[in-house]
């Protein structure tokens, strides 16, 4: 099988991996609820939170990083000589798979989580920044979506000053920009309110069940 052939696959194991709804299965077990009925109607920790409380949106949270790095770090150890694409697609198609499950009819989460968690695995140097930054965000001033924004940013701007340095591959760049694209798609609606100056915080002290 040839690196294209191998790279495509991986990408498509990647998005069964990220249709895996964590967020989905855990209110479900918990309060007995969709929890696209609720707030937003996604599947990612924050939604969780406000659906079944913080240790299940923690959990939730933790789950979808998880997946991410877990398919990044299998296809890495079984492929070899496709130049970061096997690793890059996998991880793209876990956060697409994410996004729009198809467990879910093509719903999900808005992807920024996993898409740290994925790029931690595929490159810290912008993973790590990504993760630290978007923390900070979601936790300190309780903007989910723009925690998620600026995640995707510095991991897309990060990977692509390491693939011009050749620190890293192109492919992760490509990665970056590709997931980026994801996230920004999946918070269509956050972004009108965040000009309107409609979208709500996230308090961590209490359970907020307000929409999101």
């Amino acid at each position: 099988m040839n690196a294209v052939l191998i790279s495509l696959a991986c990408g498509l194991a990647g998005y069964l991996v990220g249709s895996i709804p964590f967020g989905w299965v855990i209110v479900k077990l918990v309060k007995g609820i969709d929890v696209r009925q609720v707030g937003s109607g996604r599947t990612g920790g924050t939604n969780v939170f406000r659906a079944a409380g913080p240790v299940a949106g923690i959990v939730t949270a933790v789950l979808d990083v998880l997946k991410g790095v877990a398919a990044v770090l299998v296809v890495r150890q079984f492929t070899s000589g496709t130049e970061g694409w096997a690793e890059a697609l996998a991880g793209f198609g876990v956060v697409l798979g994410h996004n729009a499950s198809v467990f879910l009819n093509f719903r999900g989460g808005a992807g920024g989580a996993t898409a740290v968690g994925t790029s931690i695995a595929l490159w810290p140097i912008s993973g790590v920044p990504a993760l630290l930054v978007g923390s900070f965000v979601l936790f300190v001033i309780g903007y989910a979506s723009v925690a998620s924004m600026l995640a995707g940013g510095i991991v897309a701007i990060g990977s692509t000053l390491g693939a011009l340095v050749g620190a890293c591959p192109p492919a992760y760049a490509a990665f970056g920009w590709g997931v980026l694209g994801l996230i920004l798609i999946a918070l269509r609606p956050n972004i009108q309110r965040l000009r309107a100056g409609t979208e709500r915080r996230v308090s961590w002290f209490k359970q907020n069940k307000g929409v999101h």
